[in-house]
């Protein structure tokens, strides 16, 4: 008998574990990002690289100040895309991270299937938000838009304990 307890108490305990991590991975670390109505949604120009707020409306996001790549958030746009493409910074490719389900309004595999038939288009917004991270906007014809952060090139190199190529911006040095 008194095995059978101990095996049900390790059983109980490593049910209690699991459900503990995946609560915190999916639900506890994100919090809603209240927008500001002005500058939620920006994109660097051609040029001068000015980032710059476009028009948008029902804007949705979620963020984590448990990683910086955790950021995402849907809007639409009333502004024409061959516009905004005339102006702003254009990416080849973007890659669009995946969301938590419960934040239905961002659906990767969608987006990811829309860059890669041409069909929507992606922008820098933010070149180093934060050292080695930048915010990718990619808006569709139809005018939803999309952002999400992602690990740039000098990141991935100097999150990897290497040293950042000539061309990068020198790291932020940590306390």
């Amino acid at each position: 008998m008194t095995g059978k307890l101990l095996a049900l108490s390790i059983i109980l305990a490593a049910m209690v574990a699991g459900i503990s991590i995946y609560y915190l991975q999916i639900y506890a670390f994100y919090d809603e990002v209240v927008a500001d109505g002005k500058t939620d949604v920006v994109l660097t120009r051609r040029g001068d690289g000015a980032v710059t707020p476009i028009a948008y409306q029902d804007f949705q996001a979620i963020d984590s100040s448990s990683s910086p790549i955790r950021y995402r958030a849907c809007f639409t746009t009333s502004e024409p895309l061959a516009a905004l493409q005339s102006k702003f910074v254009t990416l080849e490719t973007a890659e669009p991270l995946v969301a938590p389900k419960w934040f239905d309004c961002f659906d990767a595999a969608f987006l990811g299937a829309q860059i890669e038939q041409g069909k929507a288009r992606a922008f820098l917004a933010v070149e180093n938000l934060t050292y080695g991270i930048d915010r990718i906007v990619t808006i569709l014809p139809d005018g939803r838009g999309y952002a999400w952060t992602k690990i740039n090139r000098c990141g991935k190199v100097v999150f990897d304990g290497k040293t950042a190529p000539e061309d990068c911006p020198k790291p932020v040095e940590r306390d």
